[in-house]
């Protein structure tokens, strides 16, 4: 590990090397460690964490221009990530232990002894996200259940915040040796060339990132062109669209009007849940609301200059594109380091002209601005959707007390299939950290649609099974063991079970 406050340029060749066998060589003991003391060094890593929030927020807050209070919220979430995992870890559900004894009176015929259950992948590559520079960087939620799974972790550190990436990876891989975890546990590498390079090293097992479209698709297909492909989890673009009915706007226009602000401004915008539409019916009465609302909130600071240059462009196209109308203009100013400071753009558009300008209109703006889309018809609104939008993360239904139609069930439709998160009510910005959460979603939203990269199902990403057939006890791993020291829940087919298939369906 580099010492603390030396910041490499870019991880070189020999270094790569280097590093790449460490978390190779690291992988079988990390696999290997009962399920107490991987948790005990989960639980390690969280308090080390804890324990360093002065010093390490204080260096956020520098580097990112977030406030305090988000990045202190964001440092408990990180320990609280780690904590979670360690309890999963613990449980042995993950495992997916699945047992089928040997049967001479199979209903096909003879079975052999067959026993499955979920083994690591190997070392995980993470690409550190810039807009979470504790909850998705370092030790956030990729890495989290890459551990908890048994697997090194590499992390690319960003380099929006490369001094916290730094310290953050001195705390917790100290913290992880501490407890036991082999050294090679977690590492960091710096520069975009060293990721890509490491993302081609064939002793890397799988990848994660959060970031944008593009960079995303060039390392998924990276991963996909290795003579070995790879599994890559890309977080990528969203646009997290929320439709409001007549009937919840009759109801609770202001409290809408609140919560949508609130949700497009928070951390100016550079959330991958911000609302970036809302749909609202013709003559919705909101705009003077919004403008007010948008008004008042205090300009912040963007993540970075290459961030504030590209929300620029963003903004100037969307507030040129045909059909377009300003409904809060907001602003945005450029210091003499080249950092942006903006407040909140609130557009607005009828949704024939969304539809007809979808090339200029449909990206994603990072940063604090949203689109309110004008709808006639709410019968039309989930055809009009499917027509519109690709997979986001979330879409959102704001409706009326008990109201139940054929529309709305129809839009409710149309999300299900095209998200990772349905939600009635509420704003999308906030993601839990719990066990049912899925925080992922259909292309371009994700590279791969049927995982998580936040809440305990995000650990499914870096296991991969094995059945064992016929193999004897003492030779087994230890949670396929009849004896089962390590306590882990064992899903049993016995002997004879197969002759009376079927008849709980008759």
């Amino acid at each position: 590990m580099t010492p603390a406050g030396t910041i490499p340029a870019g991880t070189t060749a020999g270094e790569l090397d280097r590093i790449a066998q460490c978390a190779a060589d690291a992988a079988p003991a990390w696999a290997a460690m009962p399920p107490h003391g991987r948790a005990a060094a989960l639980v390690a890593a969280a308090d080390a964490l804890l324990a360093a929030r002065t010093e390490l927020v204080g260096v956020a807050m520098a580097e990112t221009g977030l406030s305090e209070a988000r990045l202190n919220g964001e440092l408990t979430r990180t320990a609280v990530q780690l904590r979670l995992f360690a309890d999963v870890v613990v449980d042995g559900s993950y495992l997916d232990v699945r047992i089928d004894d040997a049967d001479d009176n199979f209903a096909l015929g003879i079975r052999p002894d067959l026993r499955r259950y979920r083994i690591p992948v190997g070392p995980v590559l993470n690409f550190a996200a810039s807009n979470f520079p504790f909850a998705f960087s370092v030790a956030g939620g990729d890495t989290a259940a890459a551990l908890a799974a048994g697997n090194p972790v590499i992390v690319k550190a960003h380099s929006g915040h490369p001094v916290l990436s730094l310290h953050t990876a001195v705390v917790v891989s100290g913290a992880l040796e501490s407890a036991g975890a082999p050294a090679g546990t977690l590492q960091l590498i710096f520069g975009q060339t060293a990721g890509v390079e490491m993302l081609k090293d064939p002793r890397i097992a799988a990848g994660s990132f959060t970031g944008s479209i593009r960079a995303g698709r060039i390392l998924a297909d990276i991963a996909a062109a290795r003579p070995a492909p790879i599994q890559f989890y890309g977080e990528l673009g969203s646009v997290n669209p929320v439709f409001i009915t007549r009937a919840a706007l009759a109801e609770r226009a202001e409290a809408i009007a609140d919560g949508y602000v609130a949700s497009v401004a928070g951390s100016a915008g550079q959330l991958c849940t911000k609302p970036g539409f809302l749909f609202v019916p013709t003559g919705h009465g909101l705009s003077e609301a919004l403008a007010s609302r948008a008004g008042a909130v205090a300009e912040h600071r963007l993540l970075n200059p290459g961030i504030a240059a590209g929300y620029r462009d963003r903004r100037a196209s969307i507030l040129n594109t045909p059909g377009v109308t300003p409904v809060a203009g907001g602003s945005l100013r450029f210091d003499e380091f080249g950092q942006g400071w903006a407040t909140p753009t609130i557009v607005s558009v009828r949704l024939d002209d969304l539809v007809a300008q979808r090339g200029h209109l449909l990206d994603e703006a990072f940063g604090p601005l949203s689109i309110v889309v004008e709808y006639d018809d709410e019968d039309d609104l989930a055809a009009h959707a499917e027509t519109i939008f690709g997979g986001n993360l979330t879409g959102t239904v704001h409706a009326g007390h008990g109201e139940d139609s054929a529309p709305l069930r129809s839009l409710i439709h149309w999300i299900t299939r095209h998200t990772g998160r349905v939600l009635f009510g509420g704003w999308p910005t906030g993601v839990a950290v719990t066990s049912a959460m899925q925080h992922g979603g259909p292309w371009p939203a994700t590279t791969n649609d049927s995982g998580t990269s936040v809440g305990s199902a995000a650990i499914d990403r870096f296991l991969r099974p094995v059945t064992f057939q016929g193999v004897p006890q003492e030779l087994l791993p230890v949670p396929l063991r009849d004896d089962n020291p390590w306590k882990v829940p064992q899903r049993r087919s016995r002997a004879g079970e197969s002759q009376a298939w079927g008849t709980a369906a008759r």
